[in-house]
């Protein structure tokens, strides 16, 4: 596997090769407007960046029938992927095209990119002779499910590249892998593109090369890597700040019981996912407080940016109207709701990342490989939980434009997520043969689910009977601030000043000036806190990088300790073990023991310490 730090900036195809000269027709790529520092129409580029310029002399030195290309999301593969295309076109070493998309509306913007460097893709295509006035089509992966044999006809009548864009989709069913593999094996030359080269499953991916380590677990190998921490290093994408939210929350379980629980709390997997899904539920106050301080970001963002943009990515469209409206409520503006991935909502989008409004609101469809480059703010509100949505959801705001910008994506304190944030960094492959850790994949059935319910159209996710729950009520707290692998930050009320110096950040900052103001600003915090009297001190806390981490070894430990006290006590009195933790949580409030927080645990095992103490 060859990195982009191996890679010199070179003239494109500059070696000497007899066999494979260099084509007069890369200089299609002059058409191409500049990637960076100005803004760049989507997958184009004047001047290739240097680990484009390495992957395409990587690729004609070793001119290979399969090729895998993982680049961070807005690092430009598309670029890198029309460029190859162009220059083995005008070689003759193929005759025709096939781009694969994950949707429909990523059909369209193939298309339109492809145009803009001289080759001419078929976005509608569906089936018999194509017109002669196309060097191939665009599909998606559904639609080669749907009739492989056609694409096996059409690829082995001429000499084909086929480009595979986020080829991880070809694993999303049995299906799909299998037809991806019917209709392509009998390609020319097949290039695998992908941000996220790993899922969630171990289904296998097609034309994906699999190699055992010394444990024997076989990952993915690529054939040139350009991770998120090369990109940030180079300045093509943005440096992320993570703005994460806490909160009380409140529901009903089907059983009937009424459950109160802190986001970020250490909880069962269950208590987690009703925790979540009732910060996200517009009849709460916590999604209402973070739309408007994400939009409160979004003005602070946009007087370095004009027309900085913000995106809600919302779990289905019922809930997705809801925050829509709200926005509404809260700018004043018509606001652009997407809930489809039909014609007309790819429309919008289109019409949103040309125009200057504010907000748009969305479902899946722009999680991934839909290119809006003013987006600069999002909310993350949705419950899926998988480490391949999340990177690609902020793959949505990382795309720069020019040196400084910044993104900003609100989430909520959910262990899960913070620690996606953390290892943005982090490069990954797809791991096959892989045993699954305790409390991995824990909503796996949750996102198959909500997968199935948004091919409806997006509709709204009803098959969650295991999660079944009424929402009673939630309230916000911002809670800390992550960016590049640290937390800043102490708790603070919706509104305060103390959550205000972090909204308060310029968008347009180097990265080093954006660790060292929130470094000022929590110091600043901290020594607000300690002037205050207690009575009007904000929520006293410790700040973020300081603050113990309790395990669920830890809470089990406790757990053990609480439950041999009871036992004890049983003994000394003769109260039966229900009856003692019933007067537990009496006096000192919270649930059930196995709901129990580490403070509430620790409060309960003083209590009865108190009791053996004085009895």
């Amino acid at each position: 596997m060859t990195t982009a730090a191996s890679s010199p900036m070179a003239p494109l195809f500059s070696h000497a090769d007899s066999t494979h000269p260099r084509p007069t027709g890369t200089s299609a790529a002059a058409h191409l407007s500049p990637a960076f520092p100005g803004r760049a129409p989507w997958g184009t580029a004047a001047s290739l960046r240097a680990w484009q310029q390495g992957a395409l002399d990587l690729y004609v030195e070793k001119q290979p029938r399969d090729f895998l290309a993982v680049a961070t999301p807005g690092a430009g593969k598309t670029t890198f992927a029309l460029t190859l295309a162009s220059y083995l076109l005008h070689n003759h070493l193929v005759q025709q095209v096939t781009v694969v998309a994950p949707t429909e509306h990523l059909k369209k913007q193939w298309a339109e990119a492809a145009a803009r460097i001289g080759i001419r893709l078929d976005p509608a295509y569906s089936s018999g002779p194509l017109s002669k006035d196309y060097q191939g089509i665009v599909v998606t992966y559904a639609g080669v499910g749907v009739n492989p044999m056609l694409h096996r006809n059409r690829t082995e009548a001429r000499k084909t590249l086929v480009i595979m864009d986020e080829i991880h989709h070809a694993g999303d069913s049995k299906s799909w892998g299998e037809a991806c593999f019917e209709a392509f094996e009998p390609a020319t030359r097949r290039l695998a593109l992908t941000g996220t080269p790993f899922r969630s499953d171990t289904n296998p991916i097609p034309f994906v090369q699999y190699e055992a380590g010394g444990d024997g677990i076989r990952k993915s190998v690529a054939d040139y890597t350009y991770g998120y921490g090369h990109a940030l290093a180079d300045h093509v994408v943005r440096p992320v700040i993570f703005l994460s939210y806490s909160g009380n929350m409140r529901w009903r379980t089907k059983a009937g019981d009424e459950l109160e629980a802190r986001l970020g709390e250490p909880m069962t997997k269950d208590l987690i996912a009703q925790a979540w899904r009732t910060a996200l539920s517009p009849q709460g106050e916590w999604i209402p407080a973070v739309l408007q301080a994400a939009d409160r970001r979004l003005t602070e963002v946009r007087k370095g940016i004009p027309d900085a943009g913000g995106l809600v990515i919302a779990t289905d469209q019922t809930v997705a109207r809801a925050y829509a409206k709200m926005l509404r409520e809260i700018t004043g503006e018509k606001v652009t709701l997407v809930l489809s991935d039909e014609s007309e909502a790819s429309q919008r989008i289109s019409d949103y990342a040309e125009g200057t409004s504010r907000w748009m609101v969305a479902v899946r469809m722009v999680s991934e490989g839909v290119d809006v480059p003013r987006l600069c703010v999002g909310v993350y509100a949705t419950s899926i939980s998988t480490p391949l949505f999340f990177a690609q959801a902020v793959g949505r705001f990382v795309r720069a434009r020019k040196r400084g910008e910044t993104a900003s994506v609100f989430l909520p304190t959910i262990p899960m997520l913070l620690g996606f944030a953390n290892e943005m960094e982090l490069q990954r492959d797809h791991v096959l043969d892989r045993p699954k850790k305790e409390g991995e994949g824990l909503f796996d059935e949750e996102d198959r689910l909500l997968a199935e319910a948004e091919k409806a159209n997006d509709g709204a996710d009803t098959g969650t009977e295991e999660f079944s729950y009424e929402a009673l009520g939630s309230d916000a707290v911002f809670d800390r601030v992550l960016y590049n692998a640290m937390e800043f930050g102490m708790q603070a009320h919706p509104g305060s000043e103390e959550e205000e110096d972090y909204l308060g950040i310029p968008g347009l900052l180097e990265p080093d000036q954006v660790q060292m103001l929130l470094q000022k600003r929590q110091h600043r915090q901290i020594q607000r806190s300690k002037a205050k009297p207690a009575e009007e001190a904000d929520l006293l806390e410790l700040p973020a990088d300081e603050r113990p981490v309790v395990t669920h070894q830890e809470l089990r430990e406790l757990r053990k300790e609480l439950n041999a006290l009871v036992a004890a006590w049983h003994h000394r009195t003769d109260q039966p073990h229900g009856g003692i933790h019933n007067e537990l949580r009496r006096q000192c409030g919270g649930p059930l023991t196995a709901q129990a927080t580490a403070n509430q645990l620790r409060a309960r095992i003083s209590r009865i310490r108190e009791w053996a103490a004085q009895g």
